[in-house]
């Protein structure tokens, strides 16, 4: 028996998944006046805008993993395995160019034309638009394989081509020739960047030797050296330095002087893992990076000795998390530990509120003198297995504890400052080759317990980080490792369980055991959900058993899982439990009714997962995956009917959810025409749509003839008289001027020629056509909606034979006004028009017989269409009286 997948859980969005190894593409939108930054996540694009680096655009997956990426002003190009394709807007696919024969590696768009090379030795140049091949080379890849592109700035249609053998080629595209070969220097090209200066360009090689060539007299000008292997990218600021930076494969950056031919700074370990690509934006301080770290980071130079600190960032796990556990009670935050040594804390608010606690590392206070000499990597903690979080005393001291692998003493973390704390929790004796396996931070905050796999489980103060004690006589509260600890909520129980089968009650204060429950295989790991006093035990065997903690009984048994169960969580409120195992199956559990209510397939194994304190999201982790996937809970949402699966129940696979994007940082980023969504012009036929005109073109109407009253001058403007250039003097000594003298103003005739009185306007010339053909009012309709108030009026007073029309105008003018009621678009138009129309024309019309019957058909519609809005506008209004004052 099968299903349609989970009833229960929908996949929502991912966190923390930001750039892969894929060198990012920075395009400038002219419109926007911003830079935008594209990374790729496995088969989908991600566009962010460097200002904030908030996500913009989220593109559609493509059939297989992006290997490259390039982008121009129009179009975003991504090459999959063999095809390469087009994207517009940053999501659809435009485009597809098909003709390669083995992987493409390299792309470089060049104006209307785009220049593909993969492995095999084929280089295409495509026609963007009509996607088909514009030209094809081939090259012998053991003479000369191509490993990097390059456009020089003002060399129209030259393409600069590099090798792996050192050779550089330029050739023309336009009429297929080889223009000229640079011999190289024998050393694998592995960067061409153009410089700021013309002519000249920056070669980066595999042995870590950058040079800076002139192409145009094939001469070198300078060269630099880096330590630290192949060169992996080139970057040369734009803002006035005369500055280069050079990337390696150990995420280190360097910074070269051109003028002083020197080294000025470096940058180490910017990125934990190889630098894919930097992006020096134009006229701008600023260095952008991105690398398999899954890290996005912007630099800006504003230091001393031109130096670059770090600006802003967006940085998720570079290895898959393994525990993952929420934070707090408002299920807004969500901890993760990762095989990467990191804790980090991802909101599923924003991004910008995500967190990064950063590396555990070794006391260096302490040992400061014994570790002299030790690499970077050898003061780093290994990674975390397990860890407990409290916000009840976190504004005071620290409120998180972790347990690394291979090691006993127990850290602690700081999340309001994100730094790890000061405490490294370890019993005072130590045993060799004994490691801490399972930890608990009490509900008020003040204590933690941990436990070791020698079967000591130790109590510690978090404020002080002094030990306060152990469980069991002899030191020891369990024969074997212990697999879990836990604390009720009022600090009266401690839980203890360990590989010897054995489930342990302790009093948590007087640290005396109470009692001890047989289990029927080992525990793999435990949790209490303190409200319900509900404990889940996980055994090898694959069962999970709940106990009680109050009757010290177990009260429910689940069967199913295939596989080692990694993790579960709790409901809020107690009722269901939600396993994941290496079966691939996320499993929820009706507490009640005993029995598996949902259960769904994904396509990699969960490792970890975690229910939201509001119940609203579900979150897992997964193996080979760097994020951390939401589910939303459909219950929340609705009804959902929930039935006990069978026992041969066979579930459907659930798709993993993608990255979303956050409206308020939403917007277009391409510089195309925008395909804004256009509402119909009518919804429904049985409703009425409103113009999109202002009130004051059709509420005016009736009352022209008191606004022309008010408004009408006191008196007629007088032209000022032409005042001559040398005015006029009394004779005298003192000089006067003479006063003007009264001038007689041309009368002008305001009566119109007889010629012009006959002509007819646009809108009677279409009214009339519309009548005579029958067709459609649209365009008088349309031509009355570009008319002013006044120009409305005269256009309907002209309708009659007295203003130049017929009476047959009048008719069609019923008629337009039957089509837009009918139509139920321009209401309020239609109204306004009818009633100007009625008022200028009443009196002709009561004596027309064929007018009259009009009128009255069309009076029987206004009333039943009345009638129907009217039905409607009580009911809202009633529904809306009811809404305010009925006491809910």
């Amino acid at each position: 028996m099968s299903s349609g997948g989970s009833s229960l859980f929908s996949g929502f969005r991912v966190l923390g998944l930001y750039s892969n190894h894929v060198p990012h593409a920075v395009r400038f939108h002219q419109k926007h006046r911003e830079f935008y930054l594209v990374t790729v996540v496995g088969k989908c694009l991600h566009t962010y805008n460097v200002n904030r680096l908030g996500i913009v655009a989220v593109s559609n997956s493509l059939s297989d993993d992006i290997t490259c990426l390039a982008a121009d002003r129009m179009l975003v190009f991504a090459a999959a395995g063999k095809l390469v394709s087009a994207f517009a807007r940053n999501k659809e696919v435009v485009m597809r160019y098909n003709g390669h024969r083995q992987e493409v590696r390299l792309l470089l768009p060049l104006g209307d034309h785009l220049i593909s090379a993969d492995s095999g030795g084929d280089v295409i140049v495509w026609d963007v638009q009509g996607g088909d091949v514009y030209l094809r080379l081939q090259f012998d890849p053991n003479t000369f394989d191509v490993s990097a592109m390059m456009h020089p700035s003002t060399y129209m249609n030259k393409v600069l081509l590099g090798s792996s053998q050192g050779a550089l080629q330029l050739w023309n595209i336009k009429t297929s020739k080889l223009l000229f070969t640079f011999r190289g220097w024998s050393m694998g090209v592995t960067v061409l960047q153009q410089s700021p200066a013309v002519d000249v360009v920056g070669v980066g090689t595999a042995t870590g030797r950058i040079i800076i060539h002139n192409i145009r007299l094939d001469e070198t000008l300078m060269s630099f050296t880096q330590d630290w292997g192949p060169i992996s990218w080139l970057a040369f600021r734009t803002d006035g330095p005369p500055i280069v930076a050079s990337g390696s494969p150990q995420g280190h950056i360097a910074f070269w002087d051109l003028e002083r031919r020197q080294l000025v700074t470096q940058q180490r370990h910017a990125h934990s893992t190889a630098i894919a690509a930097a992006t020096f934006l134009h006229g701008e301080p600023l260095l952008v990076t991105n690398g398999a770290d899954n890290a996005i980071k912007v630099w800006i130079f504003d230091q001393e000795g031109g130096g670059a600190r770090l600006l802003r960032s967006r940085q998720g796990h570079s290895a898959p998390p393994t525990t993952i556990h929420h934070h707090g009670n408002d299920g807004k935050n969500i901890l993760s530990a990762g095989q990467d040594g990191t804790l980090q804390s991802f909101s599923t608010v924003h991004e910008r509120f995500n967190k990064n606690l950063g590396h555990g590392s070794i006391n260096r206070k302490k040992e400061q003198k014994k570790k002299k000499g030790l690499s970077y990597e050898e003061l780093r903690l290994p990674s975390i297995l397990a860890f407990s979080s409290a916000a009840a005393r976190q504004s005071d001291w620290d409120g998180i504890v972790a347990c690394h692998r291979g090691r006993l003493a127990a850290t602690t973390w700081n999340y309001q400052r994100c730094t790890m704390g000061a405490h490294h929790l370890q019993p005072p004796s130590p045993r060799r080759d004994t490691v801490a396996t399972a930890v608990d931070i009490t509900s008020c905050g003040n204590f933690a317990v941990i436990g070791s796999s020698s079967g000591r489980v130790d109590v510690y103060n978090l404020q002080s980080g002094l030990h306060r004690g152990c469980y069991g006589d002899s030191e020891k509260a369990h024969c074997g490792a212990v697999r879990g600890v836990a604390t009720d909520t009022l600090n009266q129980l401690t839980l203890t369980a360990g590989s010897d089968w054995l489930l342990k009650f302790w009093r948590f204060k007087t640290r005396k055991q109470e009692e001890e429950l047989k289990l029927n295989a080992a525990p793999a790991t435990m949790m209490l959900h303190r409200d319900s006093g509900m404990l889940a035990l996980v055994l090898d065997d694959f069962t999970v058993l709940v106990v009680d903690i109050e009757t010290r009984r177990v009260v429910r048994k689940f069967v199913g899982h295939h596989g080692n169960i990694n993790d579960m969580t709790f409901s809020p409120d107690g009722r269901w439990l939600v396993t994941v195992a290496m079966d691939c199956t996320i499993r929820t559990w009706d507490l009640p009714s005993g029995c598996l209510v949902d259960c769904f397939l994904v396509a990699m194994a969960p490792v970890g997962v975690s229910m939201s304190p509001t119940g609203d999201f579900l979150a897992t982790a997964h193996i080979d995956s760097l994020g951390v996937y939401l589910w939303t809970n459909k219950s929340l949402c609705g009804p959902v009917g929930l039935r006990p699966l069978p026992a041969d129940h066979q579930p459907a696979t659930e798709t993993l959810p993608g990255v979303t994007v956050d409206q308020s940082e939403q917007e277009v980023t391409s510089e195309e025409g925008d395909d804004a969504y256009k509402s119909a012009d009518q919804l429904g036929a049985e409703l009425v749509t409103l113009s999109l005109l202002p009130e004051s073109r059709w509420k005016s109407l009736l009352y022209l003839d008191d606004i022309k009253k008010k408004n009408k001058p006191v008196a007629p403007p007088l032209a000022p008289p032409a005042a001559p250039f040398f005015l006029p003097t009394l004779p005298g000594l003192t000089p006067r001027f003479t006063s003007p003298t009264a001038t007689e103003q041309e009368t002008q005739s305001k009566l119109l020629p007889s010629g012009l009185s006959s002509q007819r306007s646009k809108f009677t010339a279409a009214l009339e056509a519309a009548l005579e053909s029958g067709s459609s009012v649209n365009c008088p309709v349309l031509l009355l909606k570009d008319f002013g108030p006044s120009a409305v009026s005269v256009e309907l007073t002209c309708l009659t034979s007295e203003g130049g029309g017929a009476s047959s105008l009048l008719l069609a003018f019923i008629h337009m006004i039957e089509h837009m009621l009918a139509s139920g678009r321009d209401f309020d138009l239609a109204h306004s028009y009818l009633a100007l129309f009625l008022k200028l024309h009443l009196r002709s019309l009561s004596q027309d017989t064929v007018a009259m019957e009009a009128l009255l058909r069309l009076s029987t519609q206004l009333e039943a269409g009345w009638a129907e809005l009217r039905a409607s506008l009580d009911q809202s209004l009633c529904l809306l009286s009811y809404t305010k004052s009925a006491m809910l």
